[in-house]
């Protein structure tokens, strides 16, 4: 009796534990019967790109939510979607198309004439220098369709606000959160940055980048929403992102922005010989710094959440619940901050690099 009351409120607290802190994609990993729980699976799990939303698995069998899978391959375009792989990662279902033969193994798809090989490539043996030929893969990720879904909820936003003002011009529902955001933006951002002359024209992409960024972290963070997706945490993500504000910081700089970087003036001439390669190299690392800083910030803290869930599951015992729910809780706090700090200072970023390309000097 005292054995199944324990029982019961070990699961209760582990149940509060999906509900607060977790995912639903934490629930794939958790350790059935006679299984050792693969902390670093369940981790790359949550935060890496899939062909599928993987739900949960119930009896054996894996609750997903499936999606489009498009392959340009050797005989043309192939189409059809990812159930059909029928949640297998390790190349043992094959979906024949066009008369070609693919296999999934680690959310990478193959053709499967290579998928012997396939196993080599990723622990190769001496003298293995096979390479396991893959078809162009244009799927419809869950991270691609997180950020669509993303775009589609602030059209609808911001739509919904712009028919939210009455006669005087004055804000009523959600326009009233979304107005002194925007004026945040233009008062606090580009204005200081970018300055008075020259502001208007970049606003549009600024707020953009803010609230795309910004609603992208947050559907990132959110438990129950059924398409939550680490975007933000996507290396290719935040590099696109930063390759914007790199092509717009390079196209609109002007004979000033290049003097300073190739020849630097009221320097000594071979002081300008010497920080001219320097400053050539900042005008990459900048936009990468960029790409890092929001890549790293959003997946460390999806990472901290999660590992720290899984004390309870390695330690095998409900006496570690409280301090994993205490300190989950506390970064899973400091994350919602995170969020909107690291979409914040993105664009400040971006509007202070756009700005330092088009200020005016005076020697």
């Amino acid at each position: 009796m005292k054995t199944t009351h324990f029982t019961s409120i070990r699961n209760l607290i582990i149940g509060v534990f999906f509900i607060l802190v977790s995912t639903p994609t934490f629930a794939a990993s958790s350790d059935s019967e006679g299984e050792e729980f693969d902390v670093t699976n369940m981790i790359m799990h949550h935060i890496k790109d899939a062909h599928e939303f993987h739900i949960m698995d119930w009896d054996g069998h894996a609750i997903s939510i499936p999606l489009p899978v498009i392959l340009w391959t050797e005989n043309g375009l192939v189409t059809f979607m990812s159930s059909e792989f029928q949640h297998d990662d390790t190349g043992s279902v094959i979906v024949e198309r066009n008369e070609q033969k693919f296999v999934k193994i680690h959310e990478e798809i193959y053709y499967a004439a290579n998928a012997p090989h396939v196993a080599a490539k990723m622990t190769p043996e001496d003298g293995d220098t096979h390479v396991a030929k893959q078809p162009l893969d244009l799927s419809i990720t869950k991270l691609v369709f997180s950020m669509f879904l993303s775009i589609l909820l602030l059209l609808w936003i911001f739509g919904l606000s712009a028919r939210k003002y009455d006669s005087n011009g004055v804000p009523k529902g959600i326009a009233k959160f979304t107005e002194p955001l925007i004026v945040f933006i233009r008062d606090e951002v580009a204005i200081p940055n970018i300055g008075e002359k020259n502001y208007r024209k970049f606003m549009p992409f600024l707020l953009t980048l803010f609230f795309f960024i910004w609603i992208n972290n947050v559907m990132g963070l959110v438990p129950f929403f059924p398409f939550s997706a680490n975007l933000s945490g996507n290396i290719a993500f935040t590099g696109g992102l930063a390759f914007i504000t790199f092509v717009i910081t390079t196209v609109h700089g002007n004979k000033n922005y290049w003097k300073h970087i190739f020849w630097m003036p009221g320097v000594p001439v071979p002081m300008k010989i010497f920080l001219a390669p320097i400053e050539f190299m900042g005008i990459f690392i900048k936009p990468i710094s960029l790409m890092i800083r929001l890549f790293a910030n959003i997946t460390a803290g999806h990472i901290i959440v999660l590992s720290l869930i899984s004390l309870i599951f390695i330690a095998k015992t409900v006496w570690v619940s409280p301090a994993s729910l205490f300190f989950a809780v506390f970064i899973g706090l400091i994350e919602v901050l995170v969020v909107a700090i690291q979409a914040y200072i993105f664009t400040m970023l971006s509007a202070l690099y756009i700005g330092a390309a088009m200020e005016e000097h005076e020697h």
